[in-house]
């Protein structure tokens, strides 16, 4: 086995050298004339990857969408237990920029040979292996929420009827380019293509779970039914909260219907909560933020995720959790958030596609969900009540 092994490596080295020779060194000849060799550029791929890491902090941003150090860290990762390794024309360092720089711009594969100047076949390739490599983290960086409360939920209008409470649930509509004959099931409610992304997070803005590749058309709440049949799990007495579009359950609190919810909703009419109800879904919507400015910032960060690119439908999929992935490596490494509010993506704004925010109403399209409504009203009920009770005293 390891004689096989060795001799396959032996066989895809040569192979990439041999592709290498071909489109860099050797000109064929062609109805009788010489064809030049394409890519010449005295900036070479290796070049080009060592000049941003070398030089204002600003590129490394721009170009690979996170600081020079996390870089470098990234790539120490991927070389651990030899999920990546250099080639012998590549090395990892470049390997991982083709991918940024593609996820960063959605550049398309001409562009990544002239930028890196490399053929077609071995851009596809590195970005391939770097994909499925940032995947295979997932099970590292995407893990369930801590069990005990969080810092956040120990402030007083938090404090103590969210203590159970572990994190937010939403589904973010993600651009997705498929066969026509493909597409009904991918249309939503705006009539754009894209697929249902279910993601969940805890207070520290890091994704704890993320189930991607549902149609668009895929109610929120069907998703993440999926996503319980598929190992989402939320642990006894514990919930997360979401928005209208769910059912109200024990595991799963939502805010009050009729009633101004969004923190734009209170801001505007300018007056305090009137009735428990008012309240509940202010102190909510405080905390179910979270989930919204995590989304904001991956889309912000990775701007591949506003368009429908031209990789395969499971490339796609695949892409939507590598980026999910690289935010939370991101924020273990305390990457900085704060330029994305003045960064200008280097993506045609044509191309970015306009997708829903979240389903507006539950429609009870989940008997699982519908059978646990009640208990679920009660658990909303009994916090709105301590909260209104708390609130008026304070204010006695």
């Amino acid at each position: 086995m390891v004689v096989n092994n060795n001799q396959d490596n032996i066989n895809n080295r040569r192979s990439q050298m041999e592709d290498e020779f071909m489109l860099f060194v050797f000109p064929t000849m062609e109805e009788g004339r010489e064809k030049k060799p394409m890519h010449t550029s005295s900036l070479t791929g290796a070049a080009y990857v060592q000049e941003i890491l070398n030089g204002h902090e600003s590129l490394c941003r721009r170009h690979f969408r996170m600081e020079a150090y996390i870089f470098h860290a990234l790539v120490e990762k991927l070389r651990e237990n030899e999920i990546l390794e250099d080639s012998t024309i590549v090395s990892l360092e470049e390997k991982v920029a083709i991918f940024l720089y593609a996820v960063a711009k959605n550049a398309s594969n001409e562009t990544l040979q002239d930028r890196f100047q490399h053929s077609g076949q071995t851009i596809s390739r590195h970005f391939g292996d770097v994909l499925e490599a940032i995947t295979k983290l997932a099970s590292i960086y995407i893990r369930p929420p801590s069990l005990r409360p969080h810092p956040v939920l120990r402030r007083s209008h938090f404090h103590p009827y969210f203590n159970d409470c572990i994190g937010a649930i939403d589904g973010t509509h993600i651009p997705v380019t498929i066969s026509p004959h493909e597409q009904e099931p991918y249309q939503n409610r705006k009539q754009t293509i894209t697929q249902n992304v279910m993601v969940a997070c805890d207070f520290d803005l890091r994704f704890v779970h993320v189930h991607p590749g549902w149609e668009g058309s895929a109610s929120d709440a069907r998703v993440l039914q999926d996503a319980l049949n598929h190992g989402f799990q939320v642990p006894h007495g514990k919930y997360y909260l979401v928005d209208a579009g769910y059912a109200n359950t024990p595991q799963f609190l939502a805010p009050y219907r009729g009633t101004r919810y969004h923190l734009q909703e209170q801001a505007q009419v300018r007056q305090r909560p009137r009735n428990r109800r008012e309240l509940f879904n202010l102190r909510h919507a405080q905390l179910r933020n979270h989930i919204e400015r995590i989304i904001g910032i991956v889309k912000k960060r990775f701007p591949v995720l506003k368009v429908a690119t031209h990789y395969s439908p499971g490339k796609q999929v695949d892409i939507s959790m590598a980026c999910c992935v690289l935010h939370n490596f991101i924020r273990l490494h305390d990457g900085d958030v704060s330029w994305l509010n003045n960064d200008t993506p280097d993506i045609d704004p044509h191309l970015i596609v306009d997708v829903p925010t979240g389903d507006e109403n539950y429609t009870s399209d989940v008997g699982a969900f519908n059978n646990t409504r009640e208990a679920g009203n009660h658990l909303r009920d009994y916090i709105a009540d301590k909260l209104w009770e708390d609130y008026i005293a304070r204010r006695a």
